[in-house]
């Protein structure tokens, strides 16, 4: 199974997802940040650091999500990946130097391997709404916010197709 929580900053998607997340079982906690922007980034990490449980895995993986996911679906009851926003911003500046669509196009095939390994557990992936206020005014601030507008897009389209499945797997 899929879920996607997304929403604004300081909505409360983090929280949701761990208490989605919490009766699992074995729980692994994907954060794709990393504590090496600014002092107050790392403080952020610290505070998600200890708003979760000690028992769950951690697994701090900034760029190879797929993989992550893949790896933690085949010993965890969940997976929690906090969060597919902080992912891409590490996706655009690991591949500055390529064109958006070649960004979009690793985004995509990514997500395509995140749904698949989540038939065997339940995998809850936390975003970002970024659409709602005005353009940027930089093109690659543009560019972001589209990418991430589709990720978004995809990861409830990939959602909704496993809420789907789930539903029918029941009904046999």
């Amino acid at each position: 199974m899929l879920t996607l929580i997304l929403g604004g900053a300081r909505s409360g998607k983090s929280k949701l997802a761990q208490r989605l997340a919490a009766p699992g079982g074995r729980v692994a906690y994907i954060a794709t940040a990393t504590g090496d922007q600014d002092p107050e980034m790392a403080a952020r990490i610290e505070r998600h650091r200890g708003d979760r449980p000690r028992s769950w895995q951690t697994i701090e993986e900034p760029l190879a999500l797929a993989t992550a996911v893949e790896r933690a679906s085949k010993e965890a009851d969940a997976v929690l990946v906090d969060c597919l926003t902080i992912w891409l911003s590490n996706l655009f500046w690991e591949h500055r130097d390529r064109p958006t669509e070649q960004v979009e196009s690793v985004a995509r095939v990514e997500l395509q391997q995140i749904a698949e390994a989540a038939r065997p557990c339940h995998v809850i992936l936390v975003s970002n709404e970024l659409g709602s206020g005005t353009a940027p005014e930089a093109a690659i601030s543009r560019a972001f916010r589209d990418v991430q507008g589709l990720l978004n897009q995809w990861a409830a389209e990939a959602a909704m197709r496993s809420s789907l499945q789930s539903r029918a797997s029941l009904s046999i």
